[in-house]
């Protein structure tokens, strides 16, 4: 059962952290690819640190005991990426594999072998070094790289997940499931489309810095 004599303050300090230095350090990543007149696979990212309520909630639904807490749950910190492409997805992945400041140690590639439901995702579990006063901590951080059409039926399901507690009518079950395959119909027939969409966006940069550029002239 889970031991709720944490002082939870302290113990989530770490994760917080973990999470705004890992935001901050992905959007500089895409920061990196647009200064460079590059296509970035990062679109969007976003974090988020687990509350209380919902590590208690989930430490009794799984078993997971107070000792165990750190390495068992590891999704306490929580970052996601959204992507354009799916093919973004998987540079996203070798780029976090290639990092010196983090140590991938899990992948679960929920697009090639989605869930029942429809859920597709990318799921890479990170080992993160975080500086504390006590000294280096190690901290588990789930990383989620999803394109944006991923992102938005994800988003529609965990809301109808709170209102029917995981146990969806029929009905709403099945036109989850036809949604899921019209989202992942939309991507593949984007990726089909990929070198003409990422050249009208490079066409419309160039532009838009030529009339910046020449606007700045003009003053």
């Amino acid at each position: 059962m889970a031991n709720t004599d944490i002082n939870w303050i302290e113990f989530l300090d770490p994760y917080t952290q973990a999470v705004s230095e890992l935001k901050l350090k992905l959007r500089n990543l895409r920061k990196e690819f647009l200064d460079k007149n590059l296509h970035s696979p990062i679109e969007f990212v976003t974090g988020r640190v687990k509350t209380e309520d919902s590590i208690k909630e989930k430490m009794k639904r799984r078993f997971i005991t107070t000792e165990l807490l750190e390495q068992d749950m590891q999704d306490i910190a929580g970052i996601r990426i959204q992507c354009q492409f799916v093919e973004d997805i998987y540079e996203v992945a070798k780029l976090l594999h290639d990092r010196e400041d983090m140590q991938v140690i899990e992948e679960r590639d929920y697009i090639a072998n989605s869930k029942p439901s429809g859920y597709r995702s990318y799921h890479v579990v990170i080992e993160y070094p975080i500086q504390t006063s006590q000294g280096q901590k190690q901290i588990l951080a789930e990383i989620q790289i999803r394109t944006l059409a991923m992102n938005f039926w994800s988003t529609i399901e965990h809301s109808l997940n709170y209102k029917y507690r995981g146990d969806f009518p029929q009905n709403i079950n099945e036109r989850l499931k036809r949604a899921a395959e019209a989202s992942f119909m939309l991507d593949e027939e984007m990726s089909k489309i990929r070198e003409e969409i990422q050249d009208a966006q490079q066409y419309f940069t160039d532009n838009k810095q030529q009339y910046t550029n020449n606007q700045s002239e003009k003053d």
